[in-house]
């Protein structure tokens, strides 16, 4: 088996991605549109530039008695190829000895069949460009890290990749966890370039593991690993508290996501990436933008700490970089929307001011009121899910307080309302803010997270400081 200790430094510094791992694998995805059948597509819907090579991926949310699933070309013959579907995923794939012509828009349609009922057509369409893809997958996240101490007995072990994989290709054959070289019993899932291993019971206390990806893992145009990836952890005695994290993915690149636009306005200070999408670069106002030479990125005076400015419209390939944040910031958003068996509900009626918080999963089917300080009270890898079906509100110079080692990289709060997040003046906030709408930081707040809104954030002179890992 081969390791390399220098891609293994690469991961370090990426680790971000994955220390929000799921504890299960049963994942859904619900980017595209309402129907109950097809739960995300690959190459998604108006995707520009796929390999010639690269196979069509559908994820469904349930198994089906038949699946029928054409791709054609436009003016041109449909592909010959059949359907097949992958359980472990939840996922079919057309398979086809024919590569797509250059630079031509194709057409993927899915009915499906269950008891004798069939399903609408889903339809969706990309364009293809004039070359293949020869290049290997490669991960650029693990959870663990390598060499990860202490790590808790009861969470999963994943790996993110830079691509999305083979489905069929990804399963307890490729991946595998062993102690002192005896394999661990568990699931394997994937899910929009995440493998995850689940193990069926808690891990040993105080022992050193072992993760296996194999080269029988590949992309989509076919390409495996070029070797095996290893790397090894040991376990401490914690179990951790409250639900699994949720996975952000690319968009945890980001201290700062917007679809529709960043502004501030005084002496703001975000540390880290900031980005936006489908909207261009002209959507982020107040920062006296500085356009770098190679056009893929802009820096700022207010964006510190190394930290670049994205958005859709620069030089490849900044748009495709975007495209996926933000598909990652929506899956996101659905997963924590989506968690079920809520430890709390209606909560003091949403008024949490005063209160102390035990790591959990909470519901609310209405606003929620920080009026004065709240308090979250955990360890360092305990976890909170606030789902928040109006806004969030917090008052002028109230804090969110995070102790007992409580990290603000695993606390997300998941807002549906219709005006979103506001922070009000000379406040503190501590969290990963997924908002439908949009997010407010008024003059002079603090904030110790991520601010990733589906439409607009605002800042008004505010530090902005990623979580710390």
């Amino acid at each position: 088996m081969k390791t390399n200790k220098y891609f293994y430094r690469i991961l370090g510094v990426t680790a971000v991605l994955l220390t929000t791992l799921l504890t299960g694998c049963g994942e859904v995805v619900s980017d595209l549109s309402d129907t109950s059948d097809v739960t995300s597509v690959n190459p998604v819907d108006g995707e520009i530039s796929v390999a010639k090579n690269r196979k069509v991926v559908a994820y469904l949310n349930q198994s089906y008695d038949s699946i029928n699933f054409s791709v054609a070309g436009e003016n041109e013959s449909a592909l010959v190829g059949t359907p097949k579907y992958d359980s472990n995923s939840k996922s079919v794939s057309f398979e086809s000895t024919d590569s797509f012509s250059d630079n031509k828009m194709y057409t993927a349609t899915i009915k499906t069949e269950l008891n004798g009922v069939m399903s609408n057509d889903y339809i969706w369409s990309f364009t293809s460009s004039d070359l293949e893809d020869n290049t290997p997958p490669q991960v650029i996240s693990t959870y663990p890290m390598i060499d990860d101490i202490e790590v808790p007995i009861n969470r999963g072990i994943g790996a993110l990749f830079n691509e999305p994989l083979s489905p069929s290709t990804v399963n307890s054959g490729s991946f595998i966890l062993t102690t002192s070289g005896v394999e661990v019993d568990g699931a394997v899932g994937y899910v929009k370039k995440l493998v995850i291993f689940k193990p069926f019971e808690n891990l040993e206390s105080y022992t050193t593991y072992t993760a296996t990806l194999t080269t029988a893992v590949k992309d989509l145009a076919g390409n495996a690993l070029t070797s095996e990836l290893l790397w090894s952890f040991t376990t401490g005695e914690d179990i951790a508290q409250g639900p699994a994290p949720v996975h952000l993915r690319t968009s945890g690149d980001f201290t700062i996501l917007s679809k529709t636009g960043i502004s501030t306005t005084g002496a703001t200070a975000i540390t880290g990436d900031i980005g936006v999408s489908p909207i261009a670069l002209t959507a982020i106002t107040g920062f006296d933008v500085i356009l770098d030479s190679t056009t893929t990125f802009a820096t700022s005076s207010l964006v510190v700490g190394n930290g670049k400015i994205y958005a859709a419209d620069l030089t490849p390939p900044t748009p495709a970089k975007m495209t996926a944040a933000i598909s990652d910031m929506e899956t996101a958003y659905t997963d924590a929307a989506g968690r079920a068996l809520p430890d709390s509900t209606e909560l003091h009626a949403g008024k949490v001011g005063g209160e102390i918080l035990v790591p959990g999963l909470y519901k609310w089917g209405t606003d929620v009121w920080i009026d004065t300080d709240v308090t979250l009270f955990g360890g360092k890898n305990d976890v909170w899910i606030f789902q928040v079906s109006g806004d969030v509100i917090q008052a002028n110079g109230t804090k969110v307080l995070l102790t007992g080692g409580a990290l603000a990289k695993n606390v997300f709060w998941q807002v549906a309302g219709g005006s979103g997040v506001g922070i009000g003046t000379t406040a503190h906030f501590e969290g990963v803010v997924l908002a439908h709408k949009a997010i407010i930081v008024k003059t002079g707040a603090t904030v110790t997270g991520r601010l990733l809104g589906q439409t607009a954030v605002t800042l008004e002179a505010n530090p902005v400081t990623p979580p710390a890992e």
